[in-house]
């Protein structure tokens, strides 16, 4: 079913109401003798082109991007990673102190930072920790039929840190019932390693979706901070209003071309398969400690884990130089910890960690 209620009268009125800035680049290409943005004429860098501003949407990297994720160039912001694409959704279609955000806990943190920072509130769902952390969906839909201040419905597939994902019959349900409400954020930061199809050609028949996907996990690009937004063009040109007129530096851009050149994606693949092949080996590394007593593997490139003395085994792996992730602040996860897939020699420090804890 296509939906075709206005976006437009979901956003602040101000924001559509706004004229925004015009950058010198977006109003002249980059081309020609460039007297009109106040750059310098030289490079200290004679290999680098840093003295010219550069694209706002850069077009090779657009179409790359669009090619990628199966839909079209008009349907993509390019932003500094995930991070950005929130905090952009959350200050176009939340009022301070009026609108509101709702998600499903425990989930990725940004959400609710970009709430806060928008002065927007927080409606959390809590996840059924019996049924492995899936999202109590008759409770979410429930929440969005009748919470008139919910503007943005934060999902998250697969979810970080429960590693779970969203069936696609459970997602057509949430865009129904937020029709002419709400918008429908699906964070697929981790798709790549899933098994289940992105939700990204769906934005074509629903208006109220968004999508957002990310260079940093699968892409091995998170130094980049490079990700993309994909929606209908209504909500694109609604973000385009107030993003930062140059998001991404040239040398980011550039890079980020490099990244999505067709020879890189065996390479790409080949590090799927070996991280695929490497989270096996953590999970029977995991499964040998009789201390842990609960493991969720999940959908994505880490674990989830519980024991009765996470503080424990978090300061051990530290004093071997192991870095681990625990949740101290979310009820939930409390005995916590997510553990990344590494490579084989973290895995081999891991292991001797794991191992040698009770005897240490």
């Amino acid at each position: 079913m296509s939906l075709k209620t206005s976006i437009s009268r979901l956003a602040r009125p101000e924001i559509v109401a706004m004229k925004p800035y015009s950058s010198a680049r977006s109003e002249a290409p980059g081309e020609g003798v460039l007297l009109n943005a106040n750059e310098s004429p030289w490079s200290l860098l004679p290999d680098c082109r840093l003295n010219r501003y550069p694209e706002p949407q850069p077009e090779l990297l657009i179409s790359r991007l669009a090619k990628l994720y199966r839909v079209g160039p008009e349907q993509l912001l390019v932003t500094r990673g995930s991070d950005e694409g929130i905090d952009l959704l959350t200050r176009v279609f939340c009022r301070a102190g009026e609108d509101a955000i709702v998600q499903c806990t425990p989930a990725f943190g940004m959400y609710r930072i970009a709430a806060l920072t928008q002065g927007a509130d927080i409606i959390s769902i809590p996840r059924l920790v019996e049924e492995n952390f899936n999202m109590d969906t008759g409770k979410l839909l429930e929440t969005i039929e009748t919470d008139t201040r919910i503007k943005l419905v934060f999902l998250t597939t697969p979810n970080n840190p429960t590693g779970d994902s969203i069936d696609k019959g459970v997602l057509l349900e949430i865009l129904e019932a937020a029709n002419g409400k709400a918008l429908v954020v699906v964070d697929e930061a981790y798709a790549e390693f899933s098994t289940k199809d992105s939700f990204s050609p769906l934005v074509s028949e629903y208006n109220n979706l968004v999508v957002l996907r990310t260079l940093s996990k699968a892409w091995a690009g998170a130094g980049l901070r490079c990700g993309t937004v994909i929606a209908q063009h209504e909500v694109i040109a609604l973000l385009g209003r107030i993003i930062a007129p140059y998001p991404l530096a040239t040398p980011v851009v550039e890079l980020a071309e490099r990244l999505l050149d067709p020879e890189i994606l065996t390479l790409q693949q080949r590090l799927l398969k070996a991280l695929t092949t490497n989270k096996q080996r953590l999970l029977r590394m995991l499964e040998a400690q009789g201390y842990i007593t609960d493991i969720w593997p999940g959908d994505a490139n880490f674990i989830l884990i519980r024991l009765h003395d996470a503080a424990g085994l978090m300061r051990h792996c530290s004093n071997n130089n192991v870095t681990l992730r625990a949740f101290n602040s979310e009820p939930l996860l409390q005995g916590c910890i997510r553990i990344s897939v590494g490579s084989d020699s973290d895995l081999d420090a891991l292991e001797n960690a794991l191992t040698t804890w009770k005897t240490a």
